[in-house]
Parts: C-alpha cells; sequence; structure tokens
C-alpha cells in the first residue's frame, strides 16, 4: 500500500469532517483547532479516528498520540508518521 501523502491526507480529513460533522469546509483550515473553532468534543475526535481509520492500512494509532492533537495539520501530522512509520512528532 502506497503511503498518503500529507495533501491527500488533509484533502480526506476534510471531507471526513465535513460529512461527518457538518462543517463547512471553509473553516477546515491547517491551523483550526479542532475543540475551540470546530467544535469537536471528545466523543466527536473518537469517533473521527475511527472514521479515519480506514487510511491507516491496518496500522493503530495509540491513544497517546490524539492527546497531543490540537488543530486540523495535528491530525494530518500523526496520521502522517503513523503511515510512514516515522516518530510521532508534537506540534509546537
Amino acid at each position: 500500500m502506497t503511503a498518503l501523502s500529507r495533501e491527500e491526507l488533509m484533502s480526506r480529513l476534510v471531507t471526513t469532517l465535513h460529512e461527518t460533522f457538518e462543517i463547512p469546509v471553509e473553516r477546515i483550515t491547517p491551523r483550526a483547532k479542532l475543540y475551540e473553532e470546530l467544535d469537536i468534543d471528545s466523543i466527536d475526535a473518537v469517533d473521527l479516528i475511527v472514521r479515519m481509520k480506514p487510511l491507516l492500512g491496518g496500522r493503530r494509532m495509540s491513544p497517546d498520540a490524539f492527546k497531543q492533537v490540537r488543530t486540523v495539520q495535528d491530525v494530518v501530522d500523526a496520521l502522517y508518521a503513523l503511515l510512514n512509520d516515522a516518530p510521532e512528532q508534537k506540534a509546537s
């Protein structure tokens, strides 16, 4: 399975956020804060992880990785790192 690029992951994440949570696409930017700006709560975050799971090709993301996620870009970076077997990195 070919790993997805960051751009492909962002595109799929935007689609998922829009279709699942009815968030207007124009609000879903890399810097958008999931909880404060997009009104994603902890239950929604779990649902988002479940919906992104097919992109992971059987890999599992540790719950700790998502504790560090604050923005849309953080989600993309965490997924990208997992898909490319890179160490998960904190957003700065």
